[in-house]
Order: C-alpha cells, then structure tokens, then sequence
C-alpha cells in the first residue's frame, strides 16, 4: 500500500472518529438540556385560544359544541382549561369543543416545556355528551387525573388536577 493510500486513510477514519464525537455530545446535551422551546411559538400558542374566540360568530363565542346538546353549554359545565402549576402558570385556553392537545411538540395545542413531558403525550376532548375526555398518547412518564395513572381515556370532574410531569392543568367554571 502506498504511503498516501496509508495517509488518506488514517485522515478518513480521524474524520469519522470526531463526527461520532460530535454526535455524542450533540446527543448528550439534547438529553439533559432538552428540545429548545422559541419564544415566537409560546406567543403563537397562548394567542391561538384568543384569535378563535374573536373569529367565532357572536352566538358560538363561550359554548361549546357537543354533539347532543345542539351548540349549547350544559349548566356547571367546565368552560375554560386553566394550567395551575408549572412553567405555564396562569395559561388559560377556552373551552369551544375542539380536542387540545398537550406535549412539547411545536404544533401542541398547549407546548409543554418540561422534562417529563412527551412530544404527543396527552390530549382533551369533549365526547358527545358534553362531557370532557383526558387521554394518555402513550407517554414515557405516563399522565396522571387525581393522582391515578391513566390507562384509558377518562372523563374529567370539574376541578380534578392533570399532572403531566411538573405541569398541572385543570377544568374550570
């Protein structure tokens, strides 16, 4: 073998051996440090349950649209989802009917900035009864309603904390 074939080599496999060392550290520090939250999609999002009760007509604004009540709201029923705990403190979304969901994805409905939170980990809806629905996605740390790990998808009382890691959220009057 030649002494360049030897020399262009010995530079190639240099070349791959840092690659790899690049990676890893790239790899290491997404994982202590986490996915990195812009603060132009936190705006966008805690915008978003404003702009869609501006754009609703008069009539629908503050009623949600279950499937058997014909539009209208049920007396006593949750009108508004109201993060108590964690990095959101204070969020507020109005309820209109539509499926919220909740993880660290961009596109979330609710963007979690939390270790323990999935990128898909939960999501609220209502079902046709005017009730609302909390549903794991199938989370590494799993979605907690009153301290009990949810397995299937489960109604929510008024009031009743969700816990998804440091994040608590709750329906409201």
């Amino acid at each position: 073998m030649s002494e360049l074939t030897l020399t262009v080599m010995r530079l190639g496999f240099l070349a791959v051996l840092w690659l790899f060392v690049i990676v890893a550290v790239q790899v290491i520090r997404s994982d202590l440090f986490g996915t990195r939250v812009t603060q132009r999609g936190s705006r966008r999002e805690s915008a978003r349950p404003q702009q869609a009760a501006r754009q609703a007509p008069p009539q629908q604004r503050g009623q949600q649209s279950g499937g058997g009540g014909g539009g209208r709201q049920r007396r006593g029923a949750p009108s508004k989802l109201v993060v108590s705990e964690g990095t959101l403190t204070g969020t507020t979304v109005t309820l209109q009917g539509q499926t919220i969901t909740l993880g660290r994805a961009h596109d979330s409905t609710i963007v979690l900035d939390d270790d323990y939170a999935s990128s898909r980990h939960a999501r609220i809806y209502p079902d046709r009864d005017g009730q609302w629905i909390v549903e794991d996605l199938g989370s590494t740390n799993g979605t907690y309603l009153d301290r009990n790990r949810l397995t299937t998808p489960t109604p929510i009382p008024l009031g009743a904390p969700i816990r998804i890691g440091k994040t608590v959220i709750e329906l409201r009057k």
